[in-house]
C-alpha cells in the first residue's frame, strides 16, 4: 500500500508522504484521552453512566488506549500494527453508536441523549476504517 503521491510537484510529494499524521494523530488523541479519562475519573462512572458491566467497561478503556498508543506506534511498527490498531478504535465507535448515541445525529446533548449524538463518533468511523484499510501509507 505504499502508492506514491503523483502530483509533478516535487514538494506535494514530499508533503504527501506524512499526511497520514492529520488523520492518525488526532484519532489517536481522542482515544487516548478518552481512554485515560475513564481510569482518571473511575471506570465505574462510566459503567454505570452506560449501563455496562464494570469487566467490560474496564476492557473498553484498555482499548482505547491500546488503539491510541498502536495508532501513533503503528507508524514505526508496521501498518499491521495501525491497521489492528484502527480495528480496535473502530470496534469502539461502532459499539458506542449503537449503545449510546444511536437515535439522534446532532452530537450536542438532549434530553433523550445526554451525551450526545453521533455526528463525531461516524467522523472517527471513517478515518478509522480509513486507516484500518490503508494501513500507515497515505
Amino acid at each position: 500500500m505504499n502508492t506514491p503521491i503523483d502530483s509533478d510537484d516535487p514538494l506535494l510529494n514530499r508533503l504527501g508522504q506524512s499526511m497520514h499524521w492529520l488523520l492518525r494523530a488526532p484519532l489517536a488523541a481522542v482515544f487516548l484521552y478518552h481512554g485515560t479519562e475513564k481510569w482518571l475519573t473511575g471506570i465505574a462512572g462510566f459503567a454505570e453512566a452506560v449501563s455496562l458491566p464494570l469487566p467490560l467497561a474496564g476492557l473498553i478503556a484498555v482499548i482505547e488506549i491500546a488503539a491510541g498508543i498502536g495508532l501513533l506506534a503503528g507508524y514505526w511498527l508496521g501498518e499491521w500494527v495501525t491497521r489492528l490498531s484502527a480495528l480496535a478504535a473502530c470496534s469502539v465507535l461502532i459499539g458506542a453508536i449503537l449503545l449510546v448515541h444511536w437515535g439522534q445525529w446532532h452530537f450536542l446533548p438532549s434530553a433523550t441523549h445526554p451525551m450526545g449524538g453521533l455526528e463525531f463518533q461516524v467522523t472517527l468511523l471513517g478515518v478509522g476504517i480509513y486507516l484500518m484499510v490503508r494501513g500507515h501509507a497515505i
